[in-house]
């Protein structure tokens, strides 16, 4: 059963295209981890780790590692990832959309496939999870 999960929709002062090209290579989120202990505090020191490359993001919480790998890019307005060797399969998109010249909207969502006893268990935890990621992305100095 595929459940998704949206975050609310988040402001950037920046261009959409300037997200879109910072998001659509993950090399130029070496800024990101420099902060990455900015970050820890707003997972509540549930994030513990973040290593990436051009195509792929692999962040550690609560001792469990997730790789997302970018599977689609639709220049300048979605990038769409899917999980590898993640405990479920799931995918995640982020969607740009531009308010301004210099100013754009994001929203994450978040599919996953669970069985109806998993459901009940990751609905709260993804939940939260899409918001604090969009948070964060929505933070980033592009």
């Amino acid at each position: 059963m595929a459940v998704q999960f949206e975050s609310s929709v988040k402001q950037v002062p920046y261009s959409q295209e300037r997200v879109y090209h910072k998001l659509s290579d993950l090399n130029n989120l070496a800024s990101v981890r420099e902060r990455l202990e900015q970050f820890k505090d707003k997972f509540e020191g549930k994030l513990e780790d973040m290593t990436f490359d051009q195509d792929s993001l692999t962040i550690k919480v609560q001792g469990i590692s997730l790789t997302l790998r970018i599977i689609e890019r639709e220049e300048p307005k979605c990038i769409k990832f899917e999980g590898d060797k993640s405990p479920v399969p799931m995918n995640l998109w982020i969607q740009i959309l531009p308010v301004g010249e210099e100013q754009a909207k994001m929203r994450v969502t978040i599919r996953a496939e669970v069985n109806m006893f998993m459901k009940a268990m990751v609905s709260k935890p993804l939940q939260e999870g899409v918001e604090k990621l969009a948070d964060m992305l929505a933070m980033i100095p592009y």
